[in-house]
């Protein structure tokens, strides 16, 4: 009588721990690929391609008008338009210039300055979702990115600039020495803005469908900021509480209009601007750039994947 073995089964190696492969990888020199570099390492990564940042930013200025028949002559018709539809809604139907002197200067300052806002903010919504393939093809700081889109529309203001001073030079606004102090208002409107926009970013880049919500955020936000109408005859009414009023003056998108319209127009005085009106404009640059970019630089091994 025959006795048939049954043949042995090998039996499978049990997959290396994780403890194992993270020493394997580290005795070899690896890394993981897209892994968040330190703060004072991503800074100086981010130095290192500000003429990327430049040359990006300018590339897409220049593209962005390229298929209109007027070209870059819609940087400042866009937002002459809007403050020409603005006097007519707000300066003569709700009749917002009353007691307001130089309607004209004070509305289409505070429009100009608030698109400046307005699209960085919004290009920020768009910096890692409608850059996907960039994102994913190359390793580069992904902060480059909204900073980027911020510097385009600062560059889109500066030149928008030169018709706001043709315009203003056309009701008597001349220049002055305070006009000067467009400078530093216009530098801290920029931190704030970029800072707002690397928020953004990070939303957006989880959930998309923030850019389309934007644009209601953004109204809002327009008509709580003055840019149509005086913050301060609206509480001088006595139609609002106290607080409403304090919430209005200290919103940090109107400081930066009424720093701006402080420079550049005489009959707005500093008897206009709320108390300590530049530490408040310092601070809230300072708190959303730099909350801002560590927030984005939080999730930066995050972005382009899933």
């Amino acid at each position: 009588m025959t006795t048939t073995l049954a043949p042995a089964v090998p039996q499978q190696q049990a997959p290396p721990a994780a403890e194992d492969l993270a020493a394997l990888a580290r005795r070899h020199g690896l890394s993981v690929s897209g892994a968040r570099p330190s703060l004072p390492v991503y800074v100086r990564e981010l130095w290192s391609r500000r003429d990327f940042i430049t040359a990006f930013a300018t590339a897409r200025l220049t593209s962005q008008f390229s298929q209109a028949r007027l070209g870059q002559v819609w940087q400042v018709m866009t937002p002459l338009l809007n403050a020409a539809v603005y006097y007519l809604i707000f300066g003569i139907v709700m009749n917002a210039k009353n007691g307001v002197p130089d309607y004209v200067p004070f509305l289409i300052t505070g429009i100009f300055v608030w698109t400046f806002t307005a699209n960085t903010v919004q290009a920020g919504t768009r910096a890692i979702s409608g850059n996907l393939g960039l994102v994913r093809a190359l390793h580069f700081p992904r902060a480059s990115l909204p900073i980027s889109l911020a510097f385009q529309q600062l560059q889109q203001l500066l030149f928008s600039l030169a018709a706001l001073v043709v315009m203003l030079a056309c009701f008597g606004e001349f220049p002055t020495w305070s006009w000067l102090l467009a400078v530093p208002a216009l530098f801290l409107q920029s931190l704030f803005s970029t800072g707002v926009a690397l928020v953004l970013a990070r939303l957006a880049a989880r959930t998309p469908d923030i850019s389309q919500l934007m644009p209601f955020v953004l109204r809002t936000w327009m008509y709580a900021s003055g840019a149509m109408f005086s913050i301060q005859n609206l509480a001088g009414s006595g139609r609002f509480p106290k607080a409403v009023v304090i919430a209005l003056q200290y919103n940090p998108a109107a400081l930066y209009i009424d720093l701006m319209r402080f420079a550049l127009i005489r009959s707005f005085t500093a008897a206009q601007l709320p108390p300590h009106v530049w530490a408040l404009a310092a601070g809230w640059a300072v708190l959303a750039f730099a909350g801002g970019f560590i927030w984005f630089w939080k999730a930066e091994e995050t972005y382009g994947r899933g």
